[in-house]
């Protein structure tokens, strides 16, 4: 945290091919975005001079700094991470685009690590150009989980009113079944608790589990992972009081509106989550990484190369992404604060009876 005590956000650029700049510019060209914190561009002012023209916002100005705590908290601020001439090929993958996106991230972490910023939003990046001898993983939350040296981290879709966590994340389809074990889903669900409870101020969050298996298996018929293994977890961390439910058919579920009804939902593979997530919530949703040492968000959309430069991406997954990163900190500084004070700890229970 600055000496002011405002909270500072860094923004890492994504991939300078697709709608990076164009969802940043546009989220941080609002004033009142600055009115509660302090915001960071690790990217490229040539870059986004270019992307600056594209939009035609001739009003937008970012204040370069050479390092973070020289950030004016009433303007955008960018940290150059290379003083070289970058080609951009908008819409394209390239090598180019790859090696700037990790820039970005290398710089921002180093930040974070000296507590130069307190949360980060990445922009969206492209998983195969970014491939390299310092980037082999299948995206963000693994590279972060893997830099910062935390083992237990749960990719989780968030919206106003939806919270998706994936048992098993990146990989492939065929590979999930092996995946999924008792241990697995019981450390997830474990995470997801924590996270609700501090992360997003919920004292008694309720958690859902999806089946595996269409119809959640059936009872057997339709496979066994959720009568020898899903249920066995839920019931352990009943034991440890934590309210986890299920498991439940997967489209039923959402067909009926049950997921309204829980503050946080486990799919078991990638799809089977975000699939209905972004049918719900596509344009102010947000991928939060639960678990990590710090705050971590990114827009919950792509690249984006086939609308890159035209000025038709929304700016609102990345404003939402900002706001949020902003919500979980002060809701993680409250948490602490109220478990270090046990009269505010003993005063908040006497409310929580008394409701």
């Amino acid at each position: 945290m600055s000496k002011d005590n405002r909270i500072r956000i860094g923004i890492t650029h994504g991939d300078i091919n697709g709608i990076g700049y164009e969802v940043i510019i546009k989220a941080l060209n609002d004033p009142r975005i600055n009115e509660q914190f302090t915001l960071i561009v690790y990217g490229s002012s040539k870059v986004a001079s270019y992307h600056k023209k594209m939009l035609n916002a001739p009003d937008f100005n970012f204040n370069l700094i050479k390092k973070a705590d020289a950030a004016n908290p009433k303007r955008a601020n960018i940290i150059n991470i290379s003083e070289e001439e970058i080609k951009i090929d908008l819409g394209k993958s390239t090598d180019v685009a790859g090696q700037y996106s990790l820039l970005a991230l290398e710089k921002a972490i180093i930040d974070l690590k000296q507590n130069e910023i307190d949360a980060l939003v990445t922009a969206p990046i492209n998983k195969k150009n970014i491939q390299s001898t310092g980037f082999n993983f299948p995206g963000h939350t693994e590279y972060l989980a893997e830099r910062f040296e935390t083992k237990d981290v749960l990719m989780l879709m968030t919206s106003e009113n939806v919270r998706i966590g994936v048992i098993t994340g990146h990989t492939a389809l065929r590979n999930v079944h092996e995946l999924v074990t008792e241990e697995l889903i019981l450390k997830k669900i474990n995470i997801l608790n924590d996270s609700l409870i501090k992360d997003f101020a919920i004292r008694r969050p309720k958690i859902a589990l999806l089946g595996l298996n269409p119809h959640a298996g059936d009872q057997g018929i339709i496979g066994d992972e959720e009568e020898k293994i899903i249920i066995p977890a839920i019931k352990k961390a009943n034991e440890k009081g934590i309210l986890a439910f299920g498991p439940y058919p997967a489209d039923g579920f959402f067909g009926s509106s049950n997921y309204l009804k829980f503050d946080g939902i486990l799919a078991m593979y990638h799809d089977q989550g975000l699939i209905p997530f972004k049918t719900l919530c596509f344009e102010k949703g947000i991928n939060f990484t639960a678990g990590l040492p710090f705050v971590r968000t990114s827009p919950g959309h792509g690249t984006a190369y086939d609308i890159a430069g035209q000025n038709l991406a929304s700016a609102d997954s990345m404003r939402e992404a900002i706001y949020m990163a902003f919500d979980i900190c002060k809701n993680r500084m409250e948490y602490k604060e109220l478990t270090a004070n046990p009269l505010k700890k003993t005063v908040f229970h006497a409310e929580e009876d008394n409701a």
